[in-house]
């Protein structure tokens, strides 16, 4: 049994800038499931948006954001995460993160999808990785906290309505741990691998969201999935992202025989918010029969770009395509969760001694749709929003409770039909992406809604029945992030945002949010 006063499950922007102002007075545990760096945030290539021009200003910022969030941002809260922004960013500076400068040494500000102004700080095409290397370095140099890799988090544990800790499996010695603490923070991301082409990282498979799901809480507006327009179309390169931040230098889209076709879809083109360019891939893409469309920058001055994009650049090149001379061949793929764990302006869900920070999190920032490179930011602001709440309560929550059962396997044993996780993993992820994706119907909702039942009925068997391995853990918790997301889907009669069908093809009169 491991005690702290703070269990944090995650290690991206939000798990480890929250842990560093927790352990100013507290005794921190971080769990994570593999390396501590590999999580979504040091895959984030954009950066993170924050008004630093002279021409931009917050109430730009918020009109941005409220906008591309399809009536269903909260006002209040998109005022408070972008009035915090640069506070919040001048921080990451002093903890040694290194943003991107002019030769005026000021901020360089790139231009994104969906934003009026230039607004967002990078590093390169690598920030997320920056991000992620200086908040690491001071969490390992920090006493109070203790951060431990490949921990697989199994379920939350509550004594009466109170979370207090969790169950987890170590990896390296398959036995599950208990780990118990006054507080518990779920920053562990989101779920882009409930879907069968993805730009996250094999972590993201909605683990907060699912544990909290079983746990009691309320997940919110889980229909609303951010497929990203340009991944890399290639079958060795992996859930590789090609930044929107290309077409923000000038990246035009276009079909394969050379076609540009953005222009008569959106008055800003190429930069028009995501879901409105997935869908014009999409629709490029099943009218054509092609398997992907083409992404152009090389009309721009290769300089520029080799030392705009490096890594985008060096990795293309790897693959056989140099970017300054050829155009790249993209597909849209599935990027980010707008909705999640249902938490208030202090990050507090409805489970007493349970917070969400980050992309597990619903916060009513991002609303139907989210505004390109608010993510860092929102993770920020709730971090510092949640470290706060849970500074000025911590005394008074009573210890952890002593009388925790340890894991019970029960009559479980050893499986020798591994292939049933296989299997699922498989269907699961094509079944959410054949039939509940960029353009869905109420038929294929429902047709997906029932397949996925037989999938629980026969995960849920197999997990009581065998011993528990990461492969099953996260099996069950896709199951249950895929559940959620058919249900809102199908409980959504219109079209907002990024969800698109085309049974209600208009806005509904009310925006309202879905719950799971």
């Amino acid at each position: 049994m491991y005690l702290s006063d703070v269990l944090i499950i995650g290690s991206g922007i939000a798990g480890l800038s929250s842990a560093i102002k927790l352990a100013e007075g507290a005794k921190v545990t971080i769990l994570t499931k593999k390396e501590a760096s590999e999580a979504n945030t040091n895959y984030a290539q954009g950066g993170i948006a924050s008004v630093f021009d002279r021409d931009d200003s917050l109430a730009d910022h918020v009109a941005d954001t409220l906008r591309t969030g399809d009536g269903l941002s909260r006002s209040d809260v998109v005022n408070y995460v972008i009035s915090r922004g640069p506070r919040l960013v001048d921080e990451l500076c002093q903890l040694g993160v290194r943003f991107s400068q002019t030769e005026e040494n000021t901020f360089a500000l790139g231009l994104e999808g969906g934003h009026s102004k230039r607004r967002v700080l990078h590093a390169g095409d690598t920030t997320g990785r920056e991000i992620e290397r200086a908040l690491l370095a001071t969490v390992r140099a920090h006493p109070n906290i203790r951060l431990l890799e490949h921990h697989t988090s199994i379920d939350l544990i509550c004594s009466g309505e109170r979370c207090v800790g969790v169950y987890a499996l170590d990896n390296l010695s398959q036995t599950v741990k208990t780990f118990l603490a006054k507080v518990t923070i779920l920053a562990t991301g989101g779920a882009g691998k409930v879907y069968l082409y993805t730009s996250n990282p094999d972590i993201a498979t909605g683990d907060g969201m699912a544990m909290a799901k079983r746990a009691g809480a309320t997940l919110t507006n889980m229909e609303f999935v951010q497929f990203h327009p340009t991944c890399l179309y290639y079958p060795q390169a992996k859930s590789f992202l090609i930044s929107e931040a290309l077409r923000g230098e000038g990246g035009i889209l276009k079909t394969v025989d050379g076609r540009r076709f953005m222009e008569a879809v959106h008055p800003l083109k190429e930069l028009a918010p995501r879901d409105v360019v997935a869908r014009a891939i999409d629709a490029e893409l099943k009218r054509s029969g092609q398997e992907y469309v083409l992404l152009d920058i090389s009309h721009e001055d290769p300089v520029f770009i080799e030392s705009r994009f490096p890594n985008i650049y060096q990795t293309c090149l790897k693959f056989g395509f140099d970017i300054t001379k050829e155009p790249i061949p993209v597909v849209p793929a599935a990027h980010y969760f707008c909705g999640g764990v249902e938490v208030t302006i202090h990050g507090e869900s409805d489970i007493p001694g349970l917070y969400a920070i980050g992309e597990v999190a619903h916060t009513g920032l991002h609303g139907a749709n989210r505004l390109a490179s608010n993510s860092l930011l929102e993770a920020l602001v709730f971090a510092d929003a949640a470290a706060q709440r849970i500074q000025s309560t911590l005394a008074h929550v009573p210890p952890s409770p002593q009388d925790v059962a340890p894991w019970n396997p029960g009559n479980a044993t050893n499986s020798d039909e591994r292939v049933v996780i296989t299997q699922n993993w498989d269907e699961v992820r094509r079944l959410m992406w054949n039939y509940v994706g960029i353009v869905r119907t109420t038929k294929r909702l429902a047709r997906a809604k029932r397949r996925l039942e037989l999938f629980k009925e026969e995960i849920q068997e197999y997990y009581w029945n065998f011993i528990i391995t990461q492969d099953l853990i996260e099996l069950r918790n896709l199951v249950c992030v895929a559940d959620a997301v058919i249900t809102c889907a199908l409980a959504r009669h219109e079209s907002r945002g990024l969800h698109y069908t085309l049974d209600y093809p208009e806005h509904a009169t009310e925006a309202c949010d879905t719950r799971f």
